[in-house]
């Protein structure tokens, strides 16, 4: 299929629908939840897990189902991470025994790295210019005997 993938109609919603277009009421929803990393990342990609699942959850914007997404990208953090490291070290070009002069296979690597985060990040929101499109209404607060005694989604009115 060529052209931009379909936007989800929650991000639609949240943008206030600036197409116009008829809204898909009919698209899957799943329960906000912050998965478990999978056992597979290495440490500096469960280093970004924990540091972005948190605040993708009180945006509104994880689930359990989002787990491949959001392993993905952290790592492709990390892939980024290590080529930044080692060519900070070994520099950006290689010079050939016979003196000709190569770009670093990792420059590549770095690049493709940031290139796959970048597309993680439009879709999660965590780009200013992608933030800047999506509306959230944060969660309302629930205390912990509420969420313990009504379960973790039911909100319960007060008084006063």
């Amino acid at each position: 299929m060529a052209g931009r993938p379909p936007k989800p109609t929650a991000l639609k919603k949240l943008a206030g629908n600036p197409g116009k277009r008829k809204l898909n009421d009919k698209e899957p929803k799943f329960e906000l939840d912050i998965p478990m990393p999978p056992k597979h990342l290495d440490r500096v990609a469960r280093a970004e897990w924990r540091r972005v699942a948190q605040e993708l959850y009180d945006a509104g914007l994880l689930s359990r189902v989002d787990r491949a997404a959001l392993a993905a990208y952290c790592q492709a953090w990390s892939t980024w991470v290590e080529a930044v490291k080692r060519l900070r070290v070994e520099g950006q070009v290689i010079v050939s025994d016979k003196g000709y002069v190569y770009q670093h296979p990792l420059v590549a690597i770095r690049d493709k790295a940031v290139e796959q985060m970048r597309r993680f990040m439009t879709e999660f929101g965590m780009t200013p210019s992608s933030r800047s499109r999506v509306k959230v209404d944060k969660p309302e607060d629930v205390d912990e005997l509420e969420r313990l005694l009504f379960g973790k989604d039911v909100k319960v009115a007060k008084d006063g």
